[in-house]
């Protein structure tokens, strides 16, 4: 499997790409899932809008921000490039990061239970990894070390591990089940910590195939974070899972 090219469409000379494409288009759906499920869950679908509508722009600014962070070394030579991210060059972590603080300072000011709002949103978002993934495939980066596997994309004549793919699964998977848990959600904050439980040990996985990675001295910074999280995550999914208990 070899990539079509970055570029979707040229119009009077523009290009648009792929990689735009696929993340707004996750983007989107994600908004609108949300936006549906709202009222199933105690939630008005306005308040969900404003604060997705105020995660997407503040998410795509912290994973650009994140990435520039850690490729400065290029970016210290080449400033112009900050704001160019048609080409890639968005990390993750980083918009989720800017994500969780945008959405709990929205919803401190609505006065909405920022738990319920994450339960809400993250099997969403976890979609729209799945769709942006594929941006990563046109635009030829993100992939992993050689591999004789059967799905290997080719990269320069070589076969790799196409790492975006492992991801967009797994986290199509993680959408599918996140939704089915959501309805049986036992308390507050559970789904959330799910996610992060559940994408954590995927990306730390992925990460060591990746030949691009993003470094914190000698160690895979997407590695460090990951554990960071599932730890994080596990705390505190114990904590509320016996707060609940004992309020109940």
């Amino acid at each position: 499997m070899t990539s079509p090219g970055s570029i979707a469409i040229s119009i009077a000379g523009f290009d648009i790409k792929w990689y735009g494409i696929l993340i707004a288009s996750g983007a989107l759906l994600a908004l609108f899932i949300s936006y549906k499920r709202a009222p199933r869950c105690g939630l008005s679908p306005e308040d969900v809008l404003d604060i997705v509508l105020g995660i997407l722009p503040m998410g795509v600014i912290g994973a650009r921000i994140y990435y520039v962070i850690f490729n400065w070394s290029y970016y210290s030579k080449y400033p112009s490039e900050v704001i160019n991210i048609r080409s890639g060059g968005l990390a993750i972590h980083g918009g989720l990061i800017f994500g969780f603080i945008t959405a709990y300072i929205i919803c401190k000011y609505k006065k909405i239970r920022f738990v319920d709002v994450a339960d809400l949103i993250l099997p969403s978002v976890a979609l729209a990894q799945a769709i942006g993934r594929w941006g990563n495939f046109f635009n030829n980066e993100a992939y992993g070390t050689e591999t004789n596997l059967p799905w290997a994309i080719i990269i320069d004549g070589k076969s790799v591990h196409p790492t975006f793919l492992y991801e967009s699964i797994w986290c199509l998977l993680m959408f599918i089940a996140l939704s089915y848990m959501y309805k049986r959600r036992k308390f507050p904050g559970q789904i959330a910590c799910l996610y992060g439980l559940l994408y954590a040990p995927e990306r730390f996985l992925v990460e060591g195939l990746r030949t691009d990675s993003l470094m914190i001295g000698f160690l895979r910074q997407a590695q460090v974070i990951s554990i960071v999280i599932f730890f994080a995550s596990l705390t505190l999914y114990l904590y509320l899972k016996r707060r609940s208990t004992l309020n109940n």
